[in-house]
């Protein structure tokens, strides 16, 4: 016995080639559930939930028996019975859902390696298959529903790959009527509104297929309440400057694949090259480790972005230049270096704007909006190899328009706080460096003969320190610099408290002025904390609820203030529960609280050295 079942339309059976009446509704449904599943058991509670749309009757098992009889007569032992349940048996051929998706299939891997012409013919055959919605005419809200949508949706994915097969073909003139047809009844199809601008563009109608991108966002504003998507935006970018990649190409010229005309356009800018890291500290010396987990992060699989954090004057802008280099070779399309300065005014947009220009898009031409400059930068940098280091970022909002939306591009942030709402991110944060490291750096600024001759000086040196690499930078040239000068001297004059700050400056390098914007910044999002920095500064060892009534706030509020006090490493959690300064913090802190406010805004103008930040 041959069948023939058909899903796509009205339900229908044949038998042998002669159409047989399945019977009523529910026993087309019955048919259709059983067909759906074809070599598969069904049970007959769930066969119930495919037949009716509410609670089915006290009778369902019954009538399903009945119906299930009725099906056996005409198909003979193809419908088996098992216990609480039945099985139709079908081969591939006879159920045109299985043929539909095999040749759905096939076409699809032939527009993947690019022979339009056999995919055309593949996927026309898929689509001959639909004689209508699928299962039509059977009872609605059931079980079934999803079923429907779900090969309703896959016509419709095939009939858009159709399209890409054709417009490939070159035969964006006769596809005019069909997509505008396929958009009344589909018009949140954002893939086939690009398909009608391609065709649209390829037949010289530049206005027109501009305006249908102005009628596909309002139907999207209107019904979704959303902006198109960054493919439609970018092909919309891509016909303003006329991007020659949208033209057709006869055979025979430069070759043109069929996800090429949306999937693969670029803007029709001049794509610069940038070399913007800065020099790779030759000196650097510490943090290996962490240089090698940055490393890892940006040669991982998409999205590669990592957030290095760390105190004031730890080494996170030197970390991330150091990586940047390490990894240059593998990003041929550029490198993007931008310092923000860890000022809370600078937007989004403005960082944007900024890397926009380092990619050649002209000053004049980037776009006013935060969301379209976003757009632009996607277009560009999708499938390229660039890397952006980003420095001193303030808040997540910054750079999240800038996290690489796949496979091409890759991100290294450097902040002094974790920016836990950036989300897909590796994070490298910065601890305090060990002795070993710490006598290293020195060796290599101030000679290891001078460090050698004063071990107990030279521990006391890296203790004063803190494991801050700035604080050790300064302290490595000052050794340096004074001809025969002994580490012990220079311990003995950094061991005052009240002068240790102004010692630990250096030309263009201070810990005074480092820690000032971060405090400056910790500041500008909660006046509490930098409060409580005061305070601590002034009375180290202050319980939680002490500092709290001296602050006029809860104890809940005080732990709040903590927190962020901690989240931007100027204070560290102890064994007890309880809160204190690094010793270069706790230095600055004092400073504040004898000399008020003012002086933290005064230092925070000062911008610290940006290799030591």
């Amino acid at each position: 016995m041959e069948l023939q079942i058909r899903l796509l339309g009205t339900v229908e059976l044949c038998v042998d080639g002669e159409t047989v009446t399945p019977g009523a509704a529910k026993r087309r449904a019955v048919l259709a559930g059983l067909a759906i599943e074809a070599n598969h058991s069904v049970s007959l509670p769930r066969l119930a939930r495919m037949v009716w749309s509410d609670h089915p009757p006290t009778s369902a098992t019954a009538n399903l028996r009945t119906h299930a009889a009725g099906l056996r007569r005409t198909m003979g032992d193809r419908l088996v019975a098992r216990p609480q349940a039945y099985e139709l048996r079908l081969a591939p051929h006879e159920l045109d859902v299985t043929e539909f998706q095999r040749l759905a299939g096939q076409g699809r891997s032939l527009l993947a390696s690019a022979d339009p012409a056999g995919a055309i013919d593949t996927l026309t055959s898929a689509l001959a298959w639909w004689r209508g919605p699928s299962g039509d005419g059977l009872p609605r809200s059931t079980a079934l529903d999803n079923r429907w949508a779900a090969l309703d949706e896959q016509r419709l994915q095939v009939f858009e790959e159709l399209t890409e097969a054709r417009l490939a073909a070159g035969e964006h003139a006769h596809l005019l009527s069909e997509l505008r047809a396929h958009l009344a009844a589909h018009p949140l199809r954002e893939r086939a509104w690009g398909h009608l601008m391609l065709a649209l563009y390829r037949c010289g109608d530049v206005p027109a297929a501009l305006t249908v991108y102005r009628d596909a966002r309002a139907v999207l504003d209107e019904q979704l309440g959303l902006e198109p998507g960054a493919e439609l935006a970018r092909l919309h970018r891509a016909m303003l400057d006329r991007a020659p990649e949208l033209s057709y190409v006869e055979p025979g010229g430069a070759a043109v694949t069929a996800s090429a005309p949306v999937a693969d356009l670029r803007p029709a800018v001049g794509w610069a090259v940038p070399r913007e890291l800065p020099a790779d500290p030759l000196t650097y010396v510490a943090r290996t480790g962490e240089t090698a987990d940055v490393v890892a992060a940006l040669t991982a699989e998409a999205p590669a972005a990592v957030v290095v954090t760390g105190a004031p004057g730890s080494g996170k802008t030197t970390l991330a230049v150091r990586a940047g280099h390490a990894v240059s070779d593998l990003f041929p399309d550029g490198q993007v270096f931008v310092d923000l300065g860890y000022r809370t005014s600078v937007t989004a947009g403005e960082v944007l704007a900024r890397v926009l220009r380092a990619l050649g898009v002209p000053a004049a031409d980037v776009p006013e909006k935060t969301d379209e400059r976003a757009g632009w930068f996607r277009s560009l940098v999708a499938g390229r190899r660039l890397l952006l280091v980003v420095d001193g970022v303030t808040r997540a909002a910054q750079v999240r328009p800038l996290l690489p939306a796949g496979p091409g591009p890759a991100l290294i942030t450097v902040a002094q706080r974790h920016l836990g709402s950036l989300d897909g991110v590796r994070r490298v944060a910065l601890r305090p460096v060990g002795s070993a490291q710490a006598r290293d750096l020195l060796a290599t600024l101030a000679g290891p003969e001078q460090l050698a001759a004063e071990p107990a000086a030279t521990a006391d040196l890296v203790r004063i320190c803190g494991g801050s690499l700035l604080a050790l930078r300064i302290a490595g040239a000052r050794l340096g610099r004074r001809s025969g000068a002994s580490v012990s001297t220079l311990v003995a004059e950094l061991g005052d408290g009240r002068a240790r700050l102004d010692l630990l400056a250096y030309e263009d390098l201070s810990v005074r002025a480092s820690l000032a914007t971060g405090v400056a910044v910790v500041r500008s999002d909660d006046e509490l904390a930098g409060r409580m920095l005061e305070l601590l500064g002034a009375r180290p060892g202050t319980p939680v609820h002490t500092a709290a009534d001296q602050l006029g706030v809860s104890p809940q509020r005080a732990h709040r203030a903590l927190d962020d006090l901690v989240d931007a490493h100027l204070a560290q959690r102890d064994r007890h529960g309880g809160y204190r300064l690094p010793t270069l913090v706790s230095d600055y802190a004092a400073e504040l609280a004898a000399v008020g406010h003012v002086s933290v805004r005064e230092a925070a103008e000062h911008l610290f050295d940006p290799w030591a930040a």
